[in-house]
C-alpha cells in the first residue's frame, strides 16, 4: 500500500469516526434554502451524502483512468512487439543478404584464383618451352664447337 492510499484511507476513517461520534448532530433537522424553496432536513446527512457521492465519482474516474492506461499499455506492447518482429525480420533478411553476398564474392575470388593459377601455369609452361629451346640451342651450339675443336685437333695431330 502506498503512502497516498494510506493517507486517503486515514482521511476517510477520520471522517467516518467524526460522523459516528456526531451522529445526533448530523441527523438534527435544519431549515435549508434551495434557491426557490425552503425545506427542513438534516444538513450533516446531506453533506455526508455529497462527500460519499463525490468520493464514488472520484473512484469511478480513477478506475476509468486506470482502464484507459491499461488499454494504452496493451496497445503500446502490441505495437512494440510488432516493431520488434519487423526489426528481427529485417535483421534476418540483412544477414541472409550478407551471406549471399559473401558467397558470391567468395565464388568470384575462387574464379579469379583459378584464372590466375591457369595464367601462371601457362606462363610456366611457356618458360619451360623457352628454357628447353635455349638448352637445346646451347647444346647444339656446344656440340658444334666441340666438333669444330675435334676437327682442329685432328688436323693439328695430322700435321704433326
Amino acid at each position: 500500500m502506498t503512502l497516498k492510499t494510506f493517507a486517503l484511507l486515514l482521511v476517510f476513517a477520520v471522517l467516518a469516526l467524526f460522523a459516528i461520534v456526531n451522529w445526533n448532530s448530523f441527523m438534527a433537522p435544519t431549515n435549508l434554502w434551495l434557491l426557490a424553496a425552503s425545506i427542513n432536513a438534516p444538513l450533516g446527512l446531506i453533506l455526508l451524502g455529497f462527500i460519499v457521492l463525490i468520493s464514488l465519482l472520484f473512484l469511478i474516474y480513477i478506475a476509468y483512468l486506470q482502464t484507459v492506461q491499461l488499454s494504452e499499455t496493451r496497445r503500446f506492447n502490441k505495437e512494440l512487439n510488432l516493431q520488434r518482429e519487423l526489426a528481427e525480420n529485417a535483421e534476418t533478411s540483412r544477414i541472409t543478404e550478407l551471406h549471399e553476398f559473401l558467397k558470391a564474392e567468395s565464388a568470384k575470388a575462387e574464379g579469379k584464383a583459378r584464372e590466375s593459377q591457369a595464367e601462371l601455369q601457362n606462363h610456366f609452361d611457356q618458360l619451360d618451352r623457352d628454357l628447353r629451346s635455349v638448352i637445346e640451342t646451347t647444346g647444339n651450339t656446344l656440340a658444334a664447337y666441340m666438333g669444330e675443336l675435334e676437327d682442329r685437333l685432328t688436323k693439328q695431330q695430322m700435321r704433326e
